[in-house]
């Protein structure tokens, strides 16, 4: 399902809903006119509203929503902070583009830095969206069912954007209900252990109704599942096992909700790791969660279908603005003759799609692009129909595997790398690796190429051997700062005067490892009266 395809056309009948109501109990409705009275009950506004939930979910820039004179946010996307932040990337492009990129690779971060402040203001505007639904829906009409499943996605998707904000900015406003002006001015920040329990709450209640991804109808493909709850809900305990575990998680915690997952049938690694991110691998056996584009002759602008991602960061030379160049050291981690390297990188005279790529040092920082995001030019450049994958069962199979080598199941663990490792290495090139065409060719990997895991690996040496193979699996995937920060290896991975801001900037809540936090936007800090992260 294309689910921001019906979301971005669907939203401003839904906000034109929340935007009305009765100034008294004689007022009354216009027949046939939508209002939060009478929108649960319903099934298609119903299910309108919580579209306009995942419609936020895929912004990637546009209007800041409630503001008076409609000022315009700018780009922000997870590659910005999960890809360019970390030792797997550059920003790219030419040197003078975009210095805003420069300020969160070197950590002199302004909290007026845009894509700081464009990921707050659309967090916020999810989580009030979501809230909409999960106070409103239980009062409507619609089916019991329907109604379950509805408030079921919009409990996971007010966790999923306030996952986004706690990996980044630490603990904020936890709100479950849209404040009232006078409350907006009084909120607090709750603190990063409170912000997790909340998305944790949010994601067992979503995993408690949702339904299994097979028991969705194809026009529904997308939406949230039960094994994207949980998906989520493992990840954010494994986040916390890293950083702050004020709620005091288990590794077992993690071994328990992956299993669940694998145990459901529901997903299967999809045989060919050059597919994943080709239009035959989306929504595929391996997808837990993606977020949802397709293209039109739209650009930017409201009604959008698609997403400017992939012109961000496709080569200069075709359609695209040359951001988020992989760097020499990604490159280096792949072991020999590995096919996920050509599957996720370019280089200079690569053929892509059928298209010899140019890569022009003066216009790229390394040499280097993401392969993962090329495609063809779409109908309008700024209008991408390529999803992205947000949670992979790989990323299951590795997450329990590493949870595995905590709990003294070590052969476990290594058989589950070695799943991973053995879909790599059967896997095809790319498509169109040769001029004109889209074909996938043979990628004749030499014998003994990625050869499993030794049976009896254990300790570090295991431990390292599944942070190796989240790295190659899942490079120019936006996790590696998250995978670095919870594993102890973020600040070495630095130059020493980067080091030495990001850790003027690490949250004084007591955590495993040190947690760097991003600026709160001035503006809502101020307006707020919320204290700022430390060292802004």
């Amino acid at each position: 399902m294309k689910t921001a395809h019906a979301a971005r056309l669907l939203a401003f009948t839904v906000l034109a809903a929340l935007s009305q109501g009765c100034d008294s109990f004689l007022d009354k409705d216009p027949l046939g006119t939508t209002t939060q009275g009478n929108l649960f009950n319903d099934p298609t506004n119903a299910v309108q509203a919580v579209n306009a939930i995942y419609d936020v979910a895929s912004w990637d820039q546009g209007p800041k929503w409630g503001a008076p004179n409609g000022q315009f946010v700018p780009q922000t996307y997870e590659w910005m902070f999960g890809d360019v932040m970390s030792d797997d990337a550059e920003k790219g492009s030419s040197p003078s583009d975009f210095p805003t990129l420069t300020e969160l690779k070197t950590w002199n971060i302004p909290p007026s830095n845009p894509p700081t402040t464009t990921l707050w203001v659309h967090s916020f505007t999810g989580i009030a969206r979501a809230n909409t639904v999960i106070n409103n829906i239980d009062a409507g009409t619609i089916d019991n069912a329907l109604k379950q499943r509805l408030k079921g996605e919009a409990y996971f998707l007010r966790a999923y954007f306030y996952f986004s904000l706690v990996k980044l900015f630490g603990g904020v406003p936890l709100f479950e209900k849209t404040p009232t002006p006078s409350e907006a001015t009084n909120v607090t920040r709750a603190s990063i252990a409170q912000t997790y329990a909340f998305i944790e709450k949010d994601l067992r209640a979503a995993a408690t109704v949702l339904p299994e991804k097979s028991a969705y109808p194809a026009a529904d493909l997308g939406r949230a599942t039960k094994g994207a709850a949980n998906a989520y809900l493992a990840r954010a305990i494994m986040y916390q096992l890293g950083t702050v575990n004020g709620n005091n998680h288990t590794w077992q915690e993690v071994y328990d909700l992956t299993s669940t997952i694998i145990s459901s049938g529901q997903y299967s690694l999809l045989p060919n790791y050059a597919a994943i991110h080709q239009d035959i691998g989306e929504n595929s056996s391996e997808s837990v969660f993606e977020i949802q584009f397709a293209t039109s002759n739209d650009g930017y602008g409201p009604i959008m279908t698609g997403t400017t991602n992939n012109i961000f960061q496709n080569n200069r030379k075709t359609f695209g603005y040359g951001f988020n160049n992989p760097t020499q050291s990604l490159v280096n981690e792949f072991e020999p003759n590995d096919p996920r390297l050509e599957a996720t990188v370019i280089k200079d005279g690569d053929v892509v799609l059928g298209i010899k790529n140019v890569i022009d040092r003066t216009e790229n920082a390394t040499g280097y692009l993401n392969r993962k995001v090329a495609i063809l030019a779409p109908n309008n450049t700024a209008s991408g129909p390529q999803n992205i994958r947000k949670v992979r069962y790989a990323d299951i199979l590795l997450m329990k595997a590493e949870a595995a080598a905590q709990t003294n199941r070590s052969a476990e663990a290594v058989a589950l790398v070695n799943q991973v490792r053995q879909r790599a290495r059967t896997s095809t090139r790319p498509p169109g690796t040769t001029v004109g065409s889209l074909a996938y060719e043979p990628a004749n990997v030499p014998a003994g190429t990625l050869p499993d895991l030794a049976a009896g690996l254990s300790g570090q040496a295991l431990l390292n051997a599944i942070w190796h193979e989240r790295r190659v699996e899942f490079g120019e995937e936006s996790l590696r700062l998250w995978d670095l920060i919870r594993t102890g290896r973020y600040m070495a991975s630095l130059p020493p005067d980067v080091r030495a801001r990001a850790l003027s900037h690490v949250t004084t809540e007591p955590s495993v490892n040190p947690m760097p936090l991003l600026p709160i936007s001035l503006t809502d800090a101020q307006a707020w009266k919320l204290p700022q992260n430390p060292g802004y």
